[in-house]
């Protein structure tokens, strides 16, 4: 399945939340219009089913499912891809791993240079944040919305903006050079297919 080249990349919410009520998200939030969907669970009770079950949502929709950090599990449930932070291993091994065919994104927080470097390796996104506050990475570095514009100007894989995106600060992001904005929160506290459809209409113009 290919990665998307713009539009709302949605990534889920698991605290305190039963797998039922991850995976109706997860579907609310497809039908709102996100078009990309990474299973991130940084506590996982049983990873590989849940993995599994959202595979199977996203695929009927036809939308890309990405594991966050582990390129295992997502060898191990047929995944899209894999979503690489700063410690989870080289984009040559991931591919090597996962084959030819499949989205490796990667993490690169404020820094172009490490975004050229992975899109020299082969990655398929270069994702930079956080960009606002965020409750869901509170201790993450912050990055600059001119990062974006280097990024727009050195790469020709797609740029993805992540950390604290609402529907009233992600038009900014994007006319800088994003493509494609990463949110859980804003998606996920409440009302995800009414949520995902407010972020859906940034990408109308």
């Amino acid at each position: 399945m290919k990665f998307p080249k713009t539009g709302l990349y949605a990534i889920t919410q698991t605290v305190n939340k039963p797998f039922d009520s991850i995976i109706e998200e997860v579907e609310a939030a497809i039908n709102g219009g996100a078009v990309v969907m990474q299973y991130r669970d940084k506590n996982p009770l049983d990873a590989p089913y849940l993995a599994r079950e959202l595979l199977k949502v996203c695929h009927r929709h036809n939308v890309p499912l990405l594991i966050n950090d582990d390129v295992e599990l997502a060898a191990l449930v047929g995944a899209d891809g894999v979503h690489l932070g700063k410690e989870d291993g080289a984009v040559a091994q991931a591919r090597e791993r996962l084959g030819n065919d499949a989205i490796i994104g990667v993490s690169c927080y404020n820094f172009v240079e490490q975004a050229i470097e992975a899109q020299q390796q082969g990655a398929t996104y270069a994702a930079f944040g956080r960009f606002f506050p965020s409750s869901s990475k509170p201790l993450a570095a912050p990055a600059q919305i001119e990062t974006l514009r280097q990024a727009k100007l050195a790469l020709n894989i797609p740029i993805v903006a992540i950390g604290g995106i609402l529907p009233d600060n992600g038009s900014q992001l994007l006319a800088a050079g994003a493509d494609l904005l990463a949110v859980i929160g804003g998606l996920f506290d409440n009302r995800p297919e009414q949520s995902a459809r407010a972020y859906r209409a940034l990408f109308k113009h």
